[in-house]
């Protein structure tokens, strides 16, 4: 580890292990030439009771999918509210009343729930070219805000939320769910520990293989003008006649979403981001088409993107893929997979798998054949004197898988859980609007990069494109 100031070398790492701050403590298994081991990753929470008084009172703006999810995990962490529930759909409102209770406060007009003093947050899960707005009002009517990723559907609106904090001084937490999680938590300490050595790239995929994957999600028989209010929805995007289809199907949509980059992406960079401390990229180049999915909808359903990370002092220079696709014949799957010069670890939120195996330093059968008998021998003489595989290289080689016990709560609790400790001023939030537009912008590279069809460049300090 040459150019940087954490020794993440094989050496520090195995150091650490002996110490037991890596958890790879049992022996003989650590200090085996070969390993293969289950360990579990564990979490403390602290509980509270709650007095009535103590309570937060939370509002869902947006009750569509991700907002019910959002909203079943926040109301698992105690001393939580639910009070109120906006939605353009009157369809909506009526399951948020089946859902939470029929004295709910529902409403088509998330203004009415800004102006309300007895809600202390918003959880934000609208369309992604409305984001920015309300999150903004909701800050500056005194409102904490839980802003769904992707933070916002283009770069210069991260700015203004940016600012909108600071000069509010509220909280915000963006929601990419799995960024709390027991896997990218243990992830982050394996790397600063030295685990898989200096970064080398990363491979992440994403394959689907249905039609719900691809976001054709139903659309309700009584859906209509009357049921949906369309120009609100609209909002700063086109204007258009009622297309019911647009309405449920938004993120197939330029308008109104970000495409695969912002739904699927933007995980990957906070995950990716979170574990190395990272700024995010400098340079992206995308690819794809749309292949299958021809419904009218304007985005790629399979992309291809490439990320090239600079230097710095957490991390050393290395190379993203990041693949996305939506008609994937092997059925569907994931990984998010970290590949450094000492090992690789594939992080889910649930779980981590770290492999660590020997480098081969001398030349072996298939090299050597080229050379006489006499040649190979002094060769081999050669490379004995140089210890090119020390006995050092050999030691702590194999595999550690570590699992959530079954009675995890899950990332999405997680990242709740913070939110609220954040409102409460017990921790500090872990997705603040820096960290999200850090995120937000890696992904939004890639469909600069496409629909230019050219590279495209991003200062990852300002957050800025060059």
């Amino acid at each position: 580890m040459k150019n940087l100031n954490k020794g993440k070398t094989r050496r520090s790492f195995l150091k650490k292990a002996a110490m037991g701050s890596a958890v790879l403590t049992s022996a003989p298994y650590v200090w085996a030439s070969s390993y293969e081991q289950q360990l579990q990753l564990e979490r403390i929470y602290e509980f509270e009771n709650f007095t009535a008084n103590d309570q937060i009172n939370l509002a869902l703006i947006g009750s569509g999918i991700q907002g019910i999810y959002d909203t079943t995990s926040a109301l698992k962490v105690n001393g939580v509210k639910l009070v109120a529930v906006c939605d353009l759909y009157t369809g909506r409102l009526d399951r948020a009343k089946e859902l939470w209770g029929d004295d709910l406060f529902v409403t088509r007009d998330y203004r009415e729930i800004l102006n309300r003093k007895d809600i202390d947050a918003v959880i934000v899960a609208v369309p992604d070219h409305w984001h920015k707005k309300i999150t903004i009002e909701a800050m500056k009517s005194g409102k904490a805000v839980y802003c769904e990723k992707p933070m916002v559907q283009n770069f210069a609106e991260g700015h203004e939320i940016i600012n909108a904090q600071k000069k509010t001084g509220m909280v915000c937490q963006v929601g990419s769910q799995g960024m709390s999680s027991l896997g990218n938590e243990k992830a982050k300490q394996l790397y600063e520990d030295g685990a898989i050595g200096e970064m080398v790239m990363l491979d992440m995929y994403n394959d689907r293989y249905s039609s719900e994957g691809a976001w054709q999600y139903p659309i309700p028989p009584d859906a209509n003008p009357d049921t949906i209010d369309f120009d609100s929805f609209l909002g700063r995007a086109p204007k258009i006649p009622y297309d019911a289809t647009r309405f449920f199907r938004w993120r197939n949509y330029r308008d109104y979403g970000t495409g695969v980059a912002g739904d699927l992406f933007v995980h990957a960079f906070s995950t990716l981001n979170y574990i190395l401390s990272s700024d995010g990229p400098n340079r992206a180049l995308s690819t794809g088409g749309l292949r299958y999915w021809k419904d009218g909808r304007d985005v790629p359903d399979v992309t291809l993107s490439f990320y090239d990370y600079p230097q710095t002092k957490t991390h050393a220079a290395f190379n993203a893929a990041f693949r996305v696709n939506f008609i994937a014949g092997s059925g569907g799957g994931g990984g998010f997979r970290m590949v450094g010069t000492e090992g690789e670890m594939i992080v889910g939120s649930n779980s981590v798998k770290l492999t660590r195996s020997k480098l081969g330093m001398t030349p072996g059968g298939y090299s050597l054949i080229a050379y006489t008998e006499e040649t190979q021998k002094k060769i081999k003489e050669a490379n004995a004197l140089k210890n090119l595989e020390s006995r050092e290289s050999t030691l702590n080689i194999g595999e550690t898988m570590w699992n959530a016990p079954s009675n995890y709560k899950g990332s999405h609790y997680d990242h709740f859980y913070n939110f609220f400790q954040g409102i409460r001023g017990k921790k500090k939030i872990i997705q603040d609007p820096v960290f999200g537009l850090r995120a937000a912008g890696a992904a939004l590279l890639a469909n600069e990069s496409y629909y230019q069809e050219k590279p495209v460049h991003w200062d990852p300090i300002s957050m800025k494109l060059k």
